[in-house]
């Protein structure tokens, strides 16, 4: 199932796959306010789906998303907190999230792909975060995401100095987790997609939840127990160690 928003956001719900296009490759896939209010949109429909893992990328060939509209940021429609909400919250999504990478990355782009759980890139792609640039100060919460995911080093690099940092850069990094070559990214993710849709449910998510709290420094040790223990109780755990005795695949249910 295909669903168009009145904006720049296009999901389609493919099996246990749901896939987020961001949809607007004349303006390099760029984000009004309005764009936020459909990603949020669409994060509640998947949400409310039975997909177990998201995957995100671009249309066209050149950019994957240049961030918040600069004429929208200079009218003040759009500004750095309202971009903030959607990258949060992609950081948290309960389901894994993977985004393919099918060209560059400018200013909130590069942190809407850091938000994700994967990053499937390639030579071509390049990134360049122009805030400092453009006398805008980086979000504090994009900060803290490009900080935890890559280090000190690398996010003066890409938010102080504002480099331009090519495909196997990004790579040495660890900005992209998965490397390949220019014309296979989106086989790349669809493979991924596919081995995370048939891990267990429960057990990715809860430790998903794990990562994603402790990366952004609010980790809740006791509901971690408690999501973690809660895996070792389910009917999944039994049909995984069911599946390993009677050497066949798994029919993980999410229970």
């Amino acid at each position: 199932m295909t669903r168009n928003t009145p904006h720049s956001v296009r999901l389609r719900l493919d099996g246990r796959t749901a896939r987020l296009t961001l949809d607007r490759p004349d303006r390099h896939n760029a984000f009004e306010a309005a764009d936020v209010d459909a990603f949020h949109g669409a994060l509640d429909e998947v949400d409310a789906s039975g997909a177990r893992v998201l995957l995100l990328t671009g249309s066209g060939d050149r950019t994957f998303c240049s961030g918040a509209s600069l004429d929208q940021m200079e009218s003040g429609e759009m500004d750095g907190a309202r971009f903030t909400t959607m990258t949060d919250r992609l950081h948290r999504f309960r389901l894994p999230t993977v985004c393919a990478l099918n060209g560059r990355m400018y200013g909130g782009g590069g942190e809407l792909a850091l938000a994700c759980d994967f990053r499937v890139g390639a030579p071509r792609v390049s990134l360049r975060v122009t805030a400092s640039a453009l006398g805008i100060g980086y979000p504090v919460e994009g900060i803290v995401r490009y900080v935890s995911r890559l280090g000190p080093g690398a996010a003066s690099r890409i938010l102080l100095a504002a480099e331009e940092i090519d495909g196997g850069e990004l790579h040495r990094l660890g900005f992209f987790t998965h490397m390949t070559d220019d014309g296979s990214v989106r086989a790349e993710a669809d493979a991924l997609c596919g081995r995370l849709a048939g891990l267990a449910p429960m057990a990715v998510q809860a430790m998903k939840s794990v990562i994603a709290g402790m990366s952004l420094g609010d980790f809740d040790p006791v509901e971690a127990r408690t999501r973690i223990e809660a895996c070792a109780r389910s009917d999944d755990m039994r049909e995984g160690l069911a599946a390993w005795r009677d050497t066949r695949a798994p029919d993980f249910r999410g229970r």
